[in-house]
């Protein structure tokens, strides 16, 4: 085992056993490195979209925007019908999957931000402690390769949280958050470095020129480039499979898309008509304008569409088909920035809220898992399960033991059909914003026959004016009818369970008592 994973189990067991734990949290020893390499073992490619909604793709009913890959995967594997994301914005839910913990027991709670948007000042978000440990050290230790390709967000340049002190052997892609809002940067990051992209630097938020007309399509010409980042993700994994055949690889494919801004290679829009309203970014964050935003965001979706088409022919090509796990998800739910129409495309497939909700439009993803000869083809599966669970289950597929600080549960007998699965009897999320309105959320799952999700907000209250809400998910899925005044049982079970579900964060402000000014504590 690596110095960084003795370290860290010694402190975050510590810091547990003081603080509790999630009653619902599986525990187990730390994970011991392989004494050698097992060819025998399974690749995996866990890919992660940006901001895509429950029926974003045609498994889950999406009708507008073609995704034939997807739906092929889904034929020849299992989609998963309840499979909830590790929060509803970026940077808390990807450090959820990397850490297999929860917000209310994981470092990163919320997105924080550091530098700007300009190349000179990329700072990145705020990074995981060196103490981590992540899927990435797992899968190392159980004998894997490991690389990320795409988007970070959880620790910027020259920090101790970037991949490669991490986990992970090879990182491509993104480190800031805030570089992804444009998907034609100046650059991308190979491992420490910067890897130069062709195209001239366009600011992601750049405002619309005053006194142009919105419906003069060539106004629109100054905001495009032509090195597309997300492409130039697809080629680094179709690479690194290729290289990585003939050993076990563990590869996390984190597109950025699609998430605003809105662009993509003209060859790509041209592929869909729709009727159009140009946006010009005097709403949501004043992303970079698009003339056609319906079959811009339609085209980025596509786009990943191929690119999994792509890398699933690859396996086939190379031989490795049948050795490889392939999970293809997204990190939350669909947001109306940058133009997005998500009514149009019915994104969240009728679910209530969007990304920043704890509704299930802002938190329950769509999910396909495919992996020949040990997945049945064209089954679904309503287990509930969270980031969280992916690293308990890599781990099981692995061979090793996952870290005894997991919240999550291993899903291989759901995806295999082998073994008795284990169900968790409850799910928590806590989202801190900068700008107050911090919620708490909790699903409690078969309670009095139903299902139930608890949202506590902090600071505010819901869209309705209610500081608790209650939803019956099983009898109403879209959480339309709060039920939280006539059902104060299952309210106080769910509150309880929402505080003994956390433990104290370092972070002044991702507490749900904090005063004073944005400080740190120790971690």
């Amino acid at each position: 085992m690596n110095f960084r994973n003795v370290f860290s189990l010694s402190v975050i067991a510590a810091s547990l056993a003081l603080g509790g734990c999630n009653p619902t949290s599986s525990t187990t020893t730390p994970v011991t490195k392989a004494s050698s390499v097992n060819t025998d073992k399974p690749n995996v490619i866990y890919i992660l979209v940006d901001d895509m909604g429950y029926g974003d793709i045609e498994p889950f009913g999406q009708q507008k925007t073609r995704t034939p890959n997807l739906q092929i995967m889904a034929d020849e594997g299992m989609v998963f019908t309840q499979h909830y994301a590790g929060n509803t914005v970026c940077a808390p839910s990807r450090a959820a999957l990397m850490t297999g913990q929860h917000s209310g027991h994981g470092q990163i709670r919320g997105n924080y931000e550091m530098g700007g948007y300009l190349d000179s000042e990329e700072g990145g978000q705020e990074p995981l402690d060196g103490r981590t440990i992540s899927i990435a050290d797992v899968m190392k230790d159980a004998g894997y390769a490991t690389a990320l390709i795409g988007k970070w967000g959880l620790g910027g340049p020259g920090s101790i949280g970037v991949p490669t002190k991490q986990g992970f052997d090879y990182f491509f892609g993104y480190l800031d958050q805030k570089q992804a809002h444009n998907h034609y940067p100046t650059h991308l990051w190979q491992n420490e470095e910067k890897f130069p992209l062709d195209n001239e630097w366009l600011h992601p938020h750049p405002g619309f020129p005053e006194g142009a007309d919105k419906y003069d399509e060539s106004v629109y010409e100054q905001f495009k480039r032509t090195d597309f980042a997300q492409e130039r993700l697809t080629e680094e994994a179709l690479d690194y499979v290729a290289k990585n055949k003939n050993n076990p690889f563990f590869l996390y494919l984190a597109y950025a898309a699609p998430h605003a801004a809105l662009q993509a290679p003209d060859e790509e829009i041209a592929k869909y008509n729709f009727e159009e309203e140009p946006y010009t970014g005097e709403t949501f964050f004043n992303y970079v304008p698009s003339f056609k935003p319906r079959a811009t965001r339609a085209a980025m979706i596509s786009h990943i569409d191929e690119g999994v088409g792509r890398l699933i022919q690859q396996l086939k090509d190379l031989g490795i088909d049948d050795n490889t796990l392939i999970i293809f998800t997204s990190d939350n739910g669909p947001s109306p920035e940058g133009g997005a129409d998500l009514e149009f495309f019915n994104a969240t497939a009728h679910l209530r809220g969007i990304k920043r909700d704890f509704y299930d439009g802002g938190i329950l993803m769509p999910m396909v898992a495919r992996w020949p000869g040990k997945i049945k083809a064209g089954t679904k599966n309503d287990h509930v399960s969270a980031f969280w669970d992916v690293m308990p289950t890599l781990a099981d597929i692995a061979n090793v033991e996952a870290p005894k600080t997991t919240d999550g549960i291993s899903f291989l007998p759901a995806l295999t059909g082998n073994g008795q699965q284990q169900k968790h009897s409850s799910l928590y999320w806590e989202f801190h914003r900068s700008t107050g309105g911090h919620t708490q959320a909790v699903r409690m799952n078969n309670v009095n026959g139903s299902d139930w999700k608890v949202i506590r907000y902090y600071n505010g209250t819901s869209e309705d004016g209610a500081e608790i809400e209650l939803f019956d998910l099983t009898n109403d899925p879209s959480e339309t009818t709060n039920l939280a005044s006539k059902n104060p049982e299952l309210v106080k079970k769910a509150l309880k369970l929402m505080d003994e579900s956390r433990t104290e964060s370092y972070m002044n402000s991702w507490n749900f008592d904090f005063k004073g000014q944005n400080r740190k504590k120790a971690y």
